[in-house]
């Protein structure tokens, strides 16, 4: 009867997302994604909206974003058009702005659901039962569900608010089946990086390992991504690869997609992920994927089989694994092909709309067997 009921009518949704899907970053791409998505299947029973909850980054100006958006929530409630907030949720200012938006749809009971981004969301959510440990329990525990992108995400969340345990859904991110034909690198093997370039994403390693496979021929490579640009050049500069390494600095969607497509090795050797974006894309266009096992990679590469795995910060391994792939044409199609299988099964956009929604349909029918 409650399922029928949640069926006959429209479930409104408010997403708060960074940037409102306009923004660089990974949590605004994939909402950008989701709103392309919906967009083009037309789904009859969910109207959703997406809006800034940070604006473009100045202290300032993201604290008017977060009230903005909480003025937004209370107009749609009053003209019941608010079931559901989804949250998106990372670590920092993020936590603290989101914790004002989920005390106001509390307060103007609408459920919300957090959707849990933010790479290094263990170290900043301390297990030390301090005030700022409990508010963030709170805020998980309060939530209608709790989005997380694997099962290592699951397992902390579980550990740290035991009340949000039954509420969790594991999501992985995903990413459209790219529009371009696949070419490769042509002669030479294309070693592709994207991503923010700094320590975190392992560019040092990855710097000193191209140096390290300097006498190897038949290799180029691309750095893309901002963060510090100029510092990485001038090392690479230092080492004499400048004529093979090139760092063109922040791409946007459509040069992505270029760069994709002319390569043949997607490396992410970062020392702290939740679930790469940029690993996602490369399986989805049958790169050979070189990455670390933190966060939730492992839940979609398995090592050998769909990419390879190296230690973060070991240099000599992720030189040995570029340096197999550069010279192993047939190994870097067969791992290409795994991984473009794991995407197209688990990773596409179709089946992630298709969750998400069934987490928005969910709360709202279990807000409306309460309220019954």
């Amino acid at each position: 009867m409650l399922q029928r009921l949640v069926h006959k009518r429209k479930v409104h949704v408010l997403v708060a997302t960074p940037s409102g899907v306009s923004g660089q970053g990974g949590i605004d791409r994939i909402m950008g994604a989701l709103k392309h998505e919906f967009e083009r299947q037309e789904i009859a029973d969910i109207d959703v909206r997406f809006l800034a909850s940070r604006g473009p980054g100045h202290v300032g100006l993201s604290i008017f974003y977060m009230f903005d958006f909480c003025l937004r929530m209370l107009a749609a409630r009053l003209a019941k058009r608010a079931d559901v907030i989804h949250i998106n949720i990372s670590v920092s200012g993020s936590t603290y702005r989101k914790m004002v938006i989920a005390a106001c749809a509390r307060l103007l009971s609408i459920p919300y659901v957090l959707h849990l981004h933010g790479a290094q969301y263990e170290t900043f959510w301390k297990d030390d039962r301090g005030f700022m440990s409990r508010r963030i329990e709170a805020l998980f525990e309060h939530a209608g569900r709790v989005i997380v992108l694997g099962g290592l995400w699951r397992d902390f969340v579980a550990s740290r608010a035991p009340g949000a345990a039954g509420n969790i859904v594991i999501v992985p991110n995903a990413t459209a089946v790219p529009t371009l034909a696949h070419v490769g690198g042509g002669g030479d093997a294309h070693i592709l990086f994207l991503g923010r370039i700094g320590d975190r994403k392992g560019v040092p390693q990855l710097i000193d390992a191209l140096h390290r496979m300097k006498p190897i021929e038949g290799w180029r490579a691309t750095i893309a991504g901002d963060g510090d640009v100029e510092a990485a050049r001038m090392r690479t500069a230092e080492l004499s690869l400048a004529e093979r390494v090139t760092f063109p600095g922040w791409v946007g969607p459509d040069e992505v997609a270029s760069l994709i497509a002319s390569a043949d090795i997607l490396v992410l050797p970062s020392f702290a992920e939740n679930l790469p974006v940029s690993v996602i894309e490369g399986m989805a266009a049958g790169l050979a994927v070189v990455t670390t096992p933190v966060g939730a990679v492992e839940d979609i590469i398995t090592n050998e089989q769909s990419g390879l795995l190296v230690p973060p910060g070991d240099v000599a391994a992720l030189t040995d694994a570029l340096t197999r792939l550069v010279e192993n044409p047939a190994l870097r199609a067969r791992l290409g092909a795994a991984a473009m299988a794991v995407h197209r099964e688990r990773l596409d956009l179709a089946p992630f709309v298709g969750a998400i929604c069934d987490v928005w349909r969910s709360v709202t029918l279990k807000a409306q067997s309460v309220k019954h």
